[in-house]
């Protein structure tokens, strides 16, 4: 097995790690930073690095195979899937996101398997390339802050003592950025899903 697809393993293995030390009972703080959600980001921080790193090796190598072009777009759906779903799970995000990019993935897997049956290749759009980097961008971002998206204009509103938003100003600017990307995201994955059903739509006639 060459390096490449031993990366994208590696990527496959840290998501029930990830998972996992989700919901051990770390409930402490280094400098106002979650403990746990500092190493939650880290290991997504990890994750996303070998996300660029296999298909760049693959490529730059000539060592691109059957076993990693299957292999490593189910490893970037699941780890950012399951990222989605624990932040959802510990409020981070509202529930909706993680909705919005499974039924995008759903319906462009779909679109997917019909061409590749027809032996049609839908390329991708720029607004695929701004959705992962966005996505990952701003997953790291929230994690990081430790506060749902959206959290930066209650702090702004309410001011930064109210009790539902004590957030210091570093971390309202973390939020904030965090919240911005991760709408830009949302944005840009309905937009790359509608190019894949244009590009897609004569394979259904």
């Amino acid at each position: 097995m060459n390096l490449p697809n031993k990366l994208t393993i590696f990527r496959m293995i840290l998501v029930p790690i990830f998972v996992i030390i989700a919901y051990l009972p770390i409930d402490n703080f280094v400098f106002g930073f979650s403990i746990k959600f500092l190493i939650l980001d880290f290991i997504f921080i990890i994750a996303s690095i070998t996300d660029h790193l296999d298909g760049h090796i693959a490529r730059k190598t000539n060592q691109v195979t059957t076993f990693g072009k299957f292999l490593d777009p189910i490893a970037d759906k699941v780890l950012v899937l399951s990222s989605l779903v624990i932040m959802c799970e510990f409020n981070l995000v509202p529930a909706w996101i993680p909705v919005v990019v499974l039924t995008r993935e759903f319906l462009v897997s779909g679109f997917r398997l019909v061409a590749a049956e027809k032996g049609t290749v839908i390329s991708a759009s720029i607004w695929g390339k701004i959705k992962t980097a966005t996505t990952m961008l701003a997953i790291i971002l929230i994690l990081l802050s430790g506060y749902k998206i959206g959290a930066f204009m209650g702090c702004l509103i309410e001011g930064k003592n109210n009790a539902m938003y004590c957030m210091s100003t570093g971390f309202a600017i973390i939020n904030g950025f965090g919240t911005i990307l991760m709408l830009i995201a949302v944005v840009a994955t309905i937009f790359s899903g509608w190019d894949y059903l244009k590009g897609g739509k004569d394979l259904l006639k």
